[in-house]
């Protein structure tokens, strides 16, 4: 879920390890002269220590990344995200409100790599860019990212979202938590359906007719987390034709208002990708 705060128009979830994708390689050229820039040539020896191969002065901007990526590695997610301009957000939140995103941030944890490396940093003003190796979210290979600062009151905050999300999330505070958890479910129940359209074509093709989601599963053409609401906020149901030649597939709210508010619905011959059709049903299954 929380992926998606580090990502223009976010989907609750690719990571709080992804900050650096807001602005990109756009990032370098955004910060105007004169800049600081410090090299890898100047502590080499720090490489050893801390994954990092420049010299990390105490409360610079790569400090405060290498503390953010520290905190939510260690599961201090409250600390990690007072780093970034998400904290206008969990200022508001309880420790008890805070645990119902446990799911989200644990598995964005889980990804954060022991030793970070931290490869350059770039000062002008009241702007910093830091560039860091992160695990590429889909092979897992180091690739290099540039992550955005900008300070405040003489404390360097690591920008998570562009300006007019910022603008949101200052009115919004804690809620714009759990609006962001609603919108990701509801962009990510359609794309399971999406899958599970795909899934039922390919099985179609190697057996013949369709399946319902355990046999997808099981046969790997579906991930397993389609069959729990714990991560998805949806409940996933397909509904197969007494011959096997037509299916209708169904994400409804988990808990709705919560976890989602729209339900969905589609239906296949499998001659064509169907149509999927959305609508606020009050959290009940819709019906083609």
């Amino acid at each position: 879920m929380f992926r998606r705060f580090f990502k223009p128009g976010f989907l609750f979830c690719t990571a709080l390890l992804y900050v650096t994708v807001l602005n990109g390689c756009a990032a370098e050229s955004s910060i105007a002269a004169p800049e600081k820039v410090t090299a890898v040539q100047d502590q080499p020896e720090s490489k050893a220590a801390a994954g990092a191969t420049i010299r990390i002065q105490p409360n610079s901007p790569a400090d405060t990344v290498r503390a953010f990526y520290k905190s939510l590695r260690e599961k201090r997610f409250r600390e990690a995200i007072f780093l970034t301009n998400l904290r206008p957000a969990i200022e508001g939140l309880t420790d008890t409100e805070l645990r119902e995103f446990q799911v989200d941030l644990e598995s964005i944890a889980s990804t954060v790599p022991a030793e970070l490396q931290i490869n350059g940093e770039i000062v002008s003003g009241e702007a910093a860019t830091v560039t860091v190796n992160i695990p590429d979210e889909e092979t897992g290979k180091p690739t290099v990212q540039q992550i955005r600062l900008r300070q405040e009151k003489g404390v360097w905050m690591i920008l998570t979202v562009d300006e007019a999300a910022e603008q949101i999330i200052k009115k919004e505070g804690k809620n714009y938590f759990y609006q962001l958890r609603i919108e990701t479910h509801e962009d990510e129940a359609r794309s399971m359906l999406e899958r599970i359209s795909k899934a039922q074509i390919a099985h179609l093709a190697m057996k013949g007719s369709f399946a319902d989601i355990p046999s997808l599963v099981s046969q790997k053409l579906l991930p397993e987390d389609v069959m729990s609401a714990v991560s998805t906020g949806y409940r996933y149901a397909v509904t197969i034709a007494d011959d096997k030649k037509r299916y209708t597939a169904t994400a409804t709210p988990a808990e709705y208002g919560k976890s989602g508010r729209l339900s969905f619905v589609f239906d296949s011959d499998g001659r064509h990708i169907p149509k999927i059709v959305s609508k606020d049903n009050g959290g009940q299954p819709l019906k083609k």
